[in-house]
């Protein structure tokens, strides 16, 4: 399955519940608008050169368009438009007035210099400026970009169009009108739901161990705020390794080795050589990188890349609870397996969705002119994250569902009726 197919498959599990028609299935699964652009720059040393640019706008029923621009060696129109409708759902699922979009560009950033990169996000904004606006179609940083994007973004668009407009764009430069809080809502987000939920199990995060794959900003941000509330973090990862405590780890100090080193190994191993002193006094072990998986932990966090947990290799995840901060990490079909194993899994639809939440309250902020501490942005966040965890968990119990299949019932739902009432299924809709 490609990656729309599989968002696709889960949205028509809930449209089958919702009674929806063959017709009405079609059009709201098909995107508004699919956008490819080339965008060609003068590189540092005189050459030029050119990348494909995306857009997908999937749905806008319930509000301006709404998602992130990734800067990837294999950002695609597929892929994207996957990111397009899983972001339609996830506004819905937790009640922000946003449809779904999403931007990519097929670049490796790690291949091209700081002003190269300006370069090629002014130019997105040259080639996208007709499709994006406040009220239309609003951007934010994704894999590979950050505020720093967004505030060329919205530097070029301004002067493209000659309004200063700073809700164009969200996770924006504090100084440009960006929220606080939005540096670090994805990972907080996900730890509201997390705590909801083992509350409602009866645990503690005393009596919690966690393990995190992947230890990029959300990753490394969850475990930090994990640690700080009493959680037992066990394991993480990046691509050059698991770093494995059975009596824990801390997760600032790893996050330093990685600033430094460029590897959460950085303070054990050298070019792959690990001292095994040093291993054996912290009670720590170096495995594989795909061993994060497999760890016993109470609670797994699939925070890297999409796709990581399949039919294929399902049956080594042994955690009885997985939290989703990555973008559709666990297969359909793994999904599956899962459920009847009874593990619960937290969707990503609803376990990440704290960014676009802060996004959304950035954007109400740069309308109104009005600005939130960090300390009233995070209650705001938390009060809606939890109320979209108590939504989706009343339609999976009503409905015999897991937490996924309530989320994508509650977001269809949501929409379907948006999109009935604006007549979009013709005048028996």
């Amino acid at each position: 399955m490609t990656p729309f197919e599989q968002i696709i498959s889960h949205i028509r599990k809930a449209s089958g519940t919702l009674a929806m028609s063959e017709e009405e299935q079609t059009i709201f699964n098909t995107p508004d608008r699919s956008i490819e652009k080339t965008l060609t720059i003068v590189k540092d040393n005189g050459e030029t050169e050119s990348f494909p640019a995306y857009r997908v706008q999937f749905n806008n029923a319930r509000g301006p368009y709404k998602g992130g621009i990734r800067f990837h060696p294999d950002a695609h129109s597929e892929e994207v438009k996957a990111l397009a409708a899983a972001m339609a759902i996830k506004c819905a699922v937790v009640g922000v007035p946003f449809g779904g979009a999403k931007g990519g560009v097929m670049i490796d950033p790690k291949k091209y210099s700081k002003t190269e990169i300006e370069r090629v996000s002014r130019k997105y904004a040259q080639e996208f400026k007709e499709h994006i606006g406040v009220n239309r179609d609003i951007p934010a940083p994704d894999v590979y970009t950050n505020a720093e994007v967004m505030a060329y973004i919205l530097d070029e668009y301004e002067k493209l169009t000659g309004a200063s407009e700073a809700g164009v764009v969200t996770g924006k430069p504090l100084s440009l009108g960006g929220s606080e809080g939005r540096d670090t809502a994805t990972a907080q987000g996900g730890a509201y739901v997390l705590g909801e939920l083992i509350s409602r199990l009866g645990r503690t995060p005393a009596s919690t161990s966690v393990a995190v794959q992947g230890f990029g900003n959300a990753g490394a941000t969850i475990a930090c705020i994990l640690h700080s509330l009493g959680y037992k973090i066990v394991a993480v990862s990046d691509s050059t390794g698991t770093l494995y405590a059975k009596n824990g780890l801390d997760p600032q100090k790893i996050l330093l080795a990685k600033k430094n080193t460029e590897s959460i190994l950085g303070d054990y191993c050298d070019d792959g050589v690990c001292d095994e002193n040093m291993l054996r006094k912290d009670g720590a072990e170096v495995l594989a990188p795909e061993a994060a998986l497999s760890i016993a932990a109470d609670i797994l966090i699939p925070a890297a890349l999409d796709n990581q947990i399949r039919e294929d290799n399902v049956a080594v995840v042994v955690a009885p609870i997985i939290l989703e901060l990555a973008n559709n990490p666990v297969t359909p079909q793994a999904d599956r397996i899962l459920f009847e194993r009874g593990v619960v899994v937290v969707p990503d639809v609803l376990a990440n969705a704290g960014g676009v939440t802060v996004s959304y309250l950035e954007w109400v902020q740069n309308r109104q002119g009005y600005y939130l501490t960090k300390a009233e942005v995070m209650d705001r966040l938390q009060k809606i994250i939890i109320a979209a965890y108590g939504r989706v968990e009343e339609a999976a119990r009503t409905h015999t569902l897991s937490l996924r299949e309530g989320a994508y019932l509650v977001g269809v739902r949501d929409i379907y009726e948006a999109m009935k009432y604006r007549g979009r299924f013709g005048k028996e809709g």
